[in-house]
């Protein structure tokens, strides 16, 4: 089976965010770029299904950005992936989701695939909506929530209510939830060895690409920033027993029209 494990390379998570006023989107020079902490879940399920399914099955890493993450995705090499993809050029600057999901599926269609598997959100943007995009992009089923996988791509998928157990014809797309399992660390061996898997850089001309990319193709645009407003002092109140206490709750609720 060939695994794709879609990834992103986003600011590091403890720095502070800056947005810029002039493209209103997120400043990301001058701060570590990190792997996608959720998409290191994605990675983890793929090398355990792996570890399921024999030698012949391979893991591929994908993703989109500028070439100098490549040291940022030998990480995902480290902790046991193949090889790597980087789709880079400079016009994919200022895509979002619908453009990233058709240029990711495009590569895609270039190097085959048996099972994509995405993180189930990028810390910088938090739409969650790359897997649906890369499913419809390719016409293929696209599995989300998913906790437990076995290699007949039956799943156990987290739901509001419980859990609920799925499966899909290959190929697919299947989005992870951090209930995969805790991604696994790199070992010296991984880290040496890691330095020796290929990595590709691809340019979009060598993808067949039938829209736009970057704020040209994009069908979501940001209007307007704004910061939150301050939060006030907190109310506290004292309630003679619990009913009083829960009324108390309830018409607060209600005047906010929160229930």
């Amino acid at each position: 089976m060939k695994i794709v494990v879609t990834v992103k390379l986003v600011p590091d998570t403890n720095a502070e965010k800056r947005i810029d006023a002039t493209t209103k989107r997120l400043v990301r020079t001058g701060v570590e770029t990190v792997l996608n902490p959720f998409d290191e879940y994605a990675i983890e399920a793929a090398l355990q299904l792996k570890e399921k399914l024999g030698a012949d099955t391979t893991v591929t890493v994908l993703t989109m950005g500028p070439e100098s993450g490549k040291e940022v995705v030998r990480k995902a090499l480290a902790m046991g992936a193949d090889d790597a993809v980087i789709v880079s050029d400079a016009p994919l600057e200022g895509s979002d989701v619908w453009v990233t999901g058709n240029v990711l599926a495009a590569a895609l269609k270039k190097n085959g695939f048996d099972l994509v598997i995405v993180g189930g959100l990028a810390e910088d943007g938090n739409t969650g909506g790359v897997s649906g995009a890369l499913a419809e992009h390719l016409g293929v089923p696209g599995l989300t929530n998913a906790a437990k996988i076995d290699g007949k791509l039956r799943v156990e998928r987290e739901t509001d209510s419980g859990h609920q157990t799925v499966s899909a014809p290959l190929p697919a797309v299947l989005m992870v939830t951090m209930g995969v399992g805790e991604p696994r660390y790199a070992s010296l061996k991984g880290i040496m060895g890691a330095k020796k898997k290929p990595i590709a850089i691809v340019p979009i001309a060598e993808l067949a690409l039938d829209h736009p990319v970057g704020t040209d193709g994009a069908k979501t645009e940001l209007l307007e920033i704004a910061k939150p407003a301050e939060r006030g002092k907190g109310k506290v109140v004292t309630a003679e027993d619990g009913p009083a206490g829960a009324k108390i709750i309830f018409d607060f609720l209600k005047e906010r029209k929160l229930v």
